[in-house]
């Protein structure tokens, strides 16, 4: 079941301890002003967030960021209890019938909106089909984030690369002038060293996280689907398990498939 919104804690230390080594290295080398520069900063950032509202509609942006923001935060769906779950599910419905699944609490908000369609009379397989649609588009949501993030991971070094040439044409066309060969020099290092580090620290995980978490979801959301269906049919706790066991982790599958052989040996000796 859902136990609610967990700071994640491996995303958390990896964020962390990237900007301890990195900027700890830098206040260490005992020079970490030469490491700021308001024109690098401006053509890595500013050049690669312009370049993303050119390839992507601004609302996909906005959305694209608020789900970065929840990257911290995580909530867990436990397969094994979902799967327990439809098990008391099932058992009221055969009991009472559908309706009483009205009054019932719901694992998580997409199981919630199964019950609700199956309460409210529809046919099992428009049910199927509306919460199949609803999957589909979540994923795509998902994919969208995962482009933009990426995307971002893929611009940042070019400009950097572009701020690197600005910096060396600032540089080669003042070598008259020593004073001017320094900001120059400055520029080229630093837009490359800018956009490195806001591609491999922040962008590229972020859309590698995504695409976890969608993953995640997607097998959550096909579980929670295949177990309406079950209950819709009115399976039993043992049919209900057969099913849903291919959603488990191998060990907890394996674990679960050694308990069930047991329970059939058992009754096959009771009878």
């Amino acid at each position: 079941m859902r136990t609610g919104s967990h700071l994640d804690k491996a995303t958390l230390f990896g964020v962390v301890m990237g900007l301890v080594v990195i900027f700890g290295a830098i206040i260490l080398s005992g020079q970490a002003a030469d490491f700021w520069h308001l024109p690098a900063v401006l053509i890595v950032f500013g050049g690669t967030m312009a370049a993303t509202f050119i390839k992507f509609p601004f609302r996909n942006v906005m959305s694209s960021m608020r789900v970065a923001a929840k990257t911290l935060y995580y909530q867990e769906d436990d397969p094994r209890a979902l799967i327990e779950r439809t098990k008391e599910l099932a058992q009221v419905a055969r009991k009472k019938g559908l309706l009483a699944l009205e009054d019932e609490a719901t694992p998580n908000d997409f199981y919630a909106k199964a019950l609700q369609l199956s309460v409210d009379g529809f046919e099992p397989e428009r049910i199927q089909h509306v919460l199949r649609e609803d999957l589909e588009l979540s994923l795509e949501r998902h994919e969208t984030g995962q482009k933009v993030f990426r995307s971002i991971g893929e611009q940042a070094p070019a400009f950097g690369m572009i701020g690197t040439l600005v910096g060396l044409v600032q540089m080669l066309g003042n070598l008259e002038s020593p004073e001017a060969v320094g900001p120059g020099m400055a520029v080229a290092l630093l837009t490359t060293l800018y956009g490195a580090i806001f591609a491999q620290l922040v962008a590229l995980p972020i859309a590698d996280n995504l695409e976890m978490r969608a993953r995640s979801e997607h097998i959550t959301r096909s579980l929670i689907v295949d177990a309406v269906d079950c209950i819709h049919q009115g399976f039993n706790s043992r049919m209900i398990e057969e099913m849903l066991l291919p959603y488990l982790p191998s060990k907890q599958r394996e674990k679960a498939a050694e308990e069930l052989e047991q329970q059939t040996q058992a009754q096959s000796q009771g009878s």
